[in-house]
């Protein structure tokens, strides 16, 4: 992993959400819905990498420069990942930590 790219925020309201990150200083990078049909709305503050998006889920998104060689070297170390999803905004696999917690490798 690189680097952080996005930090998921469990939210139930999303538009609500969005007024008040926007009310703290943060900028909506993308609006639109994701592949399966929810809204995505992406927010980060002006001059920041790491962004945040407004969710139904906690998780965390590292970017990674090698998908494949990351899988495997997480799997040559016990480390259980999911399916590499390929979507117009890049590669995405998804694991858990040992508390559950959502991480996804994301290759653009």
């Amino acid at each position: 992993m690189n680097s952080i790219d996005i930090i998921m925020i469990p939210v139930t309201d999303r538009q609500k959400a969005k007024e008040f990150y926007l009310n703290l200083g943060f900028e909506i990078i993308i609006e639109a819905q994701d592949p399966h049909g929810e809204p995505w709305i992406q927010m980060g503050l002006p001059g920041s990498n790491t962004s945040i998006s407004l969710s139904n889920f906690h998780g965390i998104i590292c970017e990674t420069d090698d998908m494949e060689e990351t899988i495997k070297e997480y799997q040559t170390k016990g480390i259980e990942v999911g399916k590499v999803d390929e979507t117009p905004w890049g590669k995405f696999a998804w694991l858990k930590d040992l508390d559950g917690n959502s991480l996804c490798l994301r290759q653009k």
